[in-house]
């Protein structure tokens, strides 16, 4: 009796694969015939690319905020956006309390000025994390 390859497929579809999978069985070659289809070659340890980036310019950051900022607004965001706003500074802190925010947004809550905000970016510029700057 011959045996398939595969219970789960028919034999035509068994060949396809076959020969798909050929090129990478073999080795020694590529398994696509277009270049654009191959992937990318991992750097080996040590070619990483030593690029640096002056402060504030870091992919990713927009021009107007530092990394930090970002992080530091991401995390009030993520603890302050479900509030109510308009919200106070005590609205804020009670809020901040009822959803169990960490030490360093709480702390930073409790140092705003006491008024009203509208949004999590208010917040964010009044502790002087610095707000992008869009550009039209």
């Amino acid at each position: 009796m011959e045996q398939r390859g595969s219970d789960k497929h028919g034999p035509r579809l068994d060949d396809q694969q076959k020969h798909e999978t050929e090129g990478m069985v073999r080795g020694g070659g590529t398994t696509h015939a277009e270049e654009w289809k191959e992937p990318e070659a991992m750097p080996a340890p040590g070619e990483e690319s030593k690029r640096s980036y002056p402060p504030g310019h870091e992919p990713g950051t927009p021009a107007g905020i530092s990394q930090e900022g970002v992080d530091v607004r991401s995390d009030l965001a993520k603890w302050l956006s479900d509030c109510q706003w308009p919200a106070s500074k005590d609205d804020l802190e009670r809020h901040a309390e009822r959803v169990g925010a960490p030490d360093q947004v709480t702390d930073m809550v409790g140092s705003l000025p006491d008024r009203q905000y509208v949004n999590v970016a208010e917040v964010a510029k009044a502790l002087g994390l610095g707000v992008e700057k869009r550009r039209w």
